[in-house]
């Protein structure tokens, strides 16, 4: 038998969104924020040669160029303000993460609750500075040594690193602002956005290139066989669930008989979601965001960078497993799922899985299961991301096509979908009770006037 939650979900239609003012003006707002964003993608860095610029990257369009750009929303190939994205705040939120568990001082911090939360907040604004400066510079230092500058000189490297670094705090404010006042996680709304917006004119070079015979009609429906495979099986997964098993006590309070209850709990088989596989990307860019604006010469460091870290290249392939594989370790037993707490709160609840004592022994029972999961939770992460990209290249796809794009594309509009829901549902429940409430009063006028 459905429970009073799943018939409210399924008697919500369009009539009960029309309802729901508050989740509306919510969504506007975020949509408003987004908006804002895509804007910002089309306003330039000064003292760009936009021609240089334009033939730069058609040359790197199918490779790391491709990359950076659908991180981006195309900012990168018009260098616009928006250019370093939101990838500088995630890279230093990973830093941060990995010092609080590696650091006692990080670690007490996190426990103190919202004061202890505000200042590793603080720590990250901090880092995502840092790291913005040092790739500012580079990709300042970059275009002049690329002929892409049309005054080069100091002046030139400043407007670059101010606007760059002022672009990517902007837009941490704007993650933060449509998470907390409009709908879904504000920076995984960020990269969607950017990656949607490219979808078209990916697409349209995609099918062009199928009528123009530089890909044969085959290939054209292999790849949109895969797309559809790959979805479906991201969506598969991101719902399946391990349902461990809860028993509550009985208790007696006076003659009656409380509790005795059993549930579920439910522990997804991926739940970090996407953010193993945006952690891996961040990374990765970093190096890679380097090489791409580094001058010509064919015998520096960065030159051997980028002809390693290419596109299709065994160790980019090799490190990009091995972060998505540790990163859905890493988050999910520091912040997705903490098996301590979720003992801690179910023996505070009298729950108890059978068979195991509360406490201690529970969590080491939820840690064995959840590592299990996650071999199989973190080798379907890197067999997604990994997959498409290895095909296309082999295809020779004249545009970046990835497994990172088509996660956080179904990943984010789940989530998202799901947040929806949520607050319908709230909504909902709060109007059944307003009329349960104006039907007491009712109820109590009408038995006054009867005793009248």
């Amino acid at each position: 038998m459905a429970s009073a939650a799943e018939q409210m979900a399924a008697n919500m239609s369009w009539g009960s969104f029309g309802k729901a003012k508050e989740l509306q003006q919510r969504i506007w707002f975020a949509l408003g924020l987004l908006v804002v964003y895509r804007i910002g993608t089309y306003i330039p860095v000064p003292g760009i040669d936009a021609v240089q610029l334009k033939a730069f990257f058609e040359q790197t369009a199918g490779g790391i160029g491709g990359m950076l750009n659908m991180f981006t929303g195309g900012a990168v190939s018009r260098m616009a303000i928006f250019s370093l994205g939101i990838m500088p705040y995630i890279s230093a939120s990973i830093i941060i993460q990995l010092l609080t568990s590696l650091i006692p001082q990080l670690e007490s911090l996190k426990k103190e609750g919202e004061q202890g939360r505000k200042k590793i907040n603080q720590y990250t604004r901090y880092a995502t500075v840092f790291l913005a400066l040092f790739q500012s510079y580079a990709i300042a230092v970059g275009l002049e040594s690329q002929g892409l500058a049309t005054d080069p000189g100091l002046f030139f490297r400043a407007s670059v690193m101010i606007t760059l670094v002022g672009g990517t705090m902007f837009l941490m404010w704007l993650g933060e602002q449509i998470t907390s006042r409009g709908i879904g996680n504000g920076i995984s709304l960020i990269i969607y956005t950017g990656i949607v917006a490219g979808l078209p004119r990916a697409l349209a070079q995609f099918f062009a290139s199928g009528r123009s015979g530089a890909l044969s009609p085959a290939m054209v429906i292999i790849v949109m066989v895969m797309v559809v495979a790959v979805v479906t099986f991201v969506v598969f997964m991101e719902r399946a669930l391990r349902k461990i098993h809860i028993q509550y006590p009985k208790r007696q309070v006076g003659m009656k008989v409380y509790g005795g209850e059993s549930s579920h709990l439910p522990v997804k088989l991926n739940p970090s979601g996407v953010i193993p596989a945006i952690f891996a990307s961040s990374l990765l860019l970093m190096p890679t965001t380097i090489a791409t604006f580094s001058g010509g010469d064919s015998t520096g460091i960065i030159s051997t960078i980028a002809a390693y870290m290419g596109r299709g290249q065994p160790l980019h392939m090799l490190l990009t497993a091995a972060l998505v594989i540790f990163f859905a370790y890493f988050y999910t037993a520091n912040v997705a799922f903490k098996t301590d707490e979720v003992a801690d709160n179910l023996k505070k609840q009298g729950g108890f899985v059978p068979g195991i004592r509360p406490g201690k022994k529970t969590a080491q029972y939820l840690d064995y299961v959840m590592n299990r999961l996650l071999v199989v939770g973190s080798l379907y992460l890197a067999g997604v991301v990994l997959l498409p990209e290895v095909l296309t290249s082999k295809a020779h796809v004249p545009f970046y096509f990835g497994g990172t794009s088509l996660l956080i594309i179904v990943s984010v509009t789940m989530d998202t979908i799901t947040q929806v829901q949520s607050h319908m549902l709230a909504h909902q429940y709060e109007s059944l009770i307003e009329k349960s409430k104006l039907r007491g009063k009712g109820k109590n006028r009408a038995k006054a006037r009867k005793r009248k």
